[in-house]
C-alpha cells in the first residue's frame, strides 16, 4: 500500500515539475473540463450522493452541485486577475525601485474530503489548487463510498491525470498518504483526525488547512419575525443533510419568556415542512452509518435527557432515521451540550436575559458559525464584537458560505485557514515578494567605511525624517 501511494505521489510530482501547470492555459483548461464534468455527470452525481446519505434530490443540487459549479465560474471568471502580480509601493531606502507581490503554486497538495458533503467538498478546493497552478491528490472520504467511487472513475475522464488523481480507501490508505511529503495538506473533517493530519505534517513542515465545526450557536431574540425566523433556523438545521453539517445550527439559545413562543413556531414549522412522520419524509437525508446512527441516539438516551424533548425523538434504526428533535432546557453538563451533535438533535438554552448568550457562548469552544436573529441593531453590534467564531450570520443560517467573496474557514478548534472563491487561490498559493532595482540611484553611505555623516543619512533614511537627512546630506549638526 505504501509503495502504491508513493508512486502516485511521485508521478503528480513529476508532473509538477514538468512546469505545465503553472500555465494560465492548463488552470483554466482543468477548472473548466470540472466545470463540464459536473454539467454532464450530474445524475450520476445525485445517485451517488442518494446512495450514501439518501440525500433528496433537490438538496443534492442546491448544496452540492450548483455550488460546485459555481465555484468553477467564479474562478473561471476571476483567474486572470488572480494571477496578475499585485503591485505595491516601495519605499525611499529601496528607491529607485519597483516592488510586487507574485503568487506562485506551492506544489503538490493533498486534499483529504469529508463525507457529509462529499462532492463539494472535494471539488472546491479542488478548483482551489489547480487555480493556483498546483497539481493534486484527492482523497474523498470512504464513509461515501459511492461518491469516491464515482470520483475514482469519472474525475480521470475530464482532468490531466498525471497531475490531479484520486486515491480511494480507509484508514490505511489515508496514513499512507499522510507519511508523503506534500507542499499543503487540505482536511476537512474533526477535531480529532486533524489532530493527525497536524501531527503527520508537521514531520515535513507541511502548511495546512483545517475545516472542522464546532458547535454552533444560534441567538434567538425575541424582536423577530418569528415566522421567518423559524423557517431560516428548519431548513438551516435540517435542510443542511439533517443536521450533518459543520455549520448547521448545534444549539439555540434564547431568553425563558420567548422559549414558549420558539418552540411553538419550530414545532409547526417542522411539521408543514417534513410532516407528521418526519421518518418517512423524503426531504430528510439519513443518518451515514451505524455508527453515527448510536452516537446519536445515545446522546437521546442519556439520564435526564428523554424527558427534555419537547418534539420529535423518533428513530428508524433500520432506515437510519432520527427524526428532527427538539429539546428544551437541557442541563449544561450534558453531553449533548458539550461535543458537537452533527444530526438532527437541537438543544434549546434558556437565558434570562438575550446578552447573558454571550457568556454561554465563550464557555464553549470557538465556533466555525455564530447566527443571530434580532432586529436590535445595538445587540448586532454587541454581538459581532464580542463572539468569536470562524463566520457569522444575522437574520439567517448557512448562507454566508455562498458568497464567494467572503473568507470561509474557522478559528481555534473549528479550524485553520480559509477557502472560497480568491481565499481558495491564495490558500494554495505562496505570495513571493519581488523588488527590482536598476543599476543607478547608488546610495554611498551603505557602503564602508562608516563615518559620523553616513550614519546621520542612514538613520534619516531609516527613521523617515526628511529634515534629519537634509541636515546630514548637507553636513550640519543634528541639533
Amino acid at each position: 500500500m505504501a509503495a502504491e501511494v508513493a508512486a502516485v505521489v511521485e508521478e503528480v510530482r513529476r508532473g509538477f515539475e514538468s512546469g505545465r501547470t503553472r500555465a494560465y492555459e492548463w488552470r483554466e483548461a482543468q477548472i473548466r473540463a470540472i466545470a463540464r464534468m459536473i454539467a454532464e455527470r450530474e445524475g450520476e452525481i445525485t445517485t451517488a450522493l442518494r446512495d450514501d446519505l439518501a440525500k433528496p434530490e433537490i438538496e443534492s443540487y442546491l448544496h452540492e452541485v450548483s455550488m460546485a459549479k459555481s465555484s468553477c465560474m467564479f474562478a473561471l471568471k476571476e483567474l486572470k486577475n488572480w494571477v496578475k502580480p499585485e503591485k505595491v509601493k516601495s519605499s525611499i531606502t529601496t528607491y529607485p525601485s519597483t516592488a510586487e507581490i507574485v503568487s506562485e503554486p506551492l506544489g503538490v497538495v493533498l486534499v483529504i474530503s469529508a463525507w457529509n458533503y462529499p462532492f463539494l467538498l472535494s471539488i472546491d478546493p479542488i478548483v482551489g489548487a489547480v487555480a493556483a497552478g498546483n497539481a493534486v491528490v484527492l482523497k474523498p472520504s470512504e464513509l461515501a463510498p459511492a461518491t469516491s467511487s464515482l470520483f475514482a472513475k469519472i474525475l480521470p475522464e475530464y482532468v490531466d491525470n498525471s497531475c490531479i488523481k484520486v486515491v480511494e480507501g480507509a484508514v490505511p490508505e489515508t496514513t499512507a498518504l499522510l507519511e508523503q511529503e506534500w507542499d499543503k495538506i487540505f482536511y476537512t473533517g474533526n477535531g480529532k483526525v486533524a489532530r493527525i493530519v497536524m501531527a503527520a505534517a508537521a514531520k515535513h513542515l507541511t502548511p495546512v488547512v483545517l475545516e472542522l465545526g464546532g458547535k454552533s450557536p444560534v441567538v434567538v431574540d425575541s424582536n423577530i419575525d418569528l415566522d421567518v425566523a423559524a423557517k431560516r433556523i428548519v431548513v438551516g438545521k435540517w435542510g443542511c443533510n439533517n443536521g450533518q453539517a459543520c455549520i448547521a445550527p448545534d444549539y439555540i439559545v434564547t431568553t425563558k419568556s420567548f422559549a414558549p413562543q420558539l418552540v411553538d413556531a419550530l414545532k409547526t414549522t417542522l411539521e408543514k415542512f417534513y410532516g407528521k412522520d418526519p421518518l418517512a419524509s423524503k426531504d430528510l437525508s439519513r443518518i451515514v452509518n451505524f455508527n453515527h446512527f448510536n452516537r446519536l441516539t445515545s446522546l437521546l438516551d442519556d439520564e435526564g435527557i428523554s424527558d427534555k424533548i419537547v418534539y420529535g425523538g423518533q428513530r428508524d434504526e433500520k432506515g437510519l432515521k432520527i427524526a428532527p428533535t427538539l429539546l428544551l432546557n437541557v442541563p449544561n453538563d450534558s453531553p449533548i451540550l458539550k461535543d458537537e451533535i452533527f444530526g438532527p438533535l437541537l438543544p434549546i438554552v434558556t437565558v434570562d436575559e438575550v446578552e447573558d448568550s454571550f457568556n454561554i457562548i465563550k464557555s464553549k469552544t470557538k465556533p466555525l458559525a455564530a447566527y443571530l436573529f434580532t432586529k436590535n441593531k445595538k445587540l448586532e453590534e454587541e454581538f459581532v464584537k464580542n463572539i468569536s467564531s470562524g463566520g457569522m450570520l444575522i437574520n439567517d443560517i448557512a448562507l454566508h458560505l455562498s458568497n464567494p467573496y467572503l473568507p470561509f474557514g474557522g478559528v481555534g478548534e473549528s479550524g485553520t485557514g480559509s477557502y472560497h472563491g480568491k481565499f481558495s487561490f491564495d490558500a494554495f498559493s505562496h505570495k513571493k515578494a519581488v523588488l527590482s532595482r536598476g543599476f543607478g540611484g547608488e546610495a554611498r553611505a551603505r557602503y564602508p567605511p562608516y563615518t559620523p555623516q553616513k550614519q546621520r543619512i542612514l538613520r534619516g533614511l531609516i527613521d523617515g525624517s526628511i529634515i534629519s537627512l537634509l541636515l546630514a546630506l548637507f553636513g550640519f549638526p543634528r541639533d
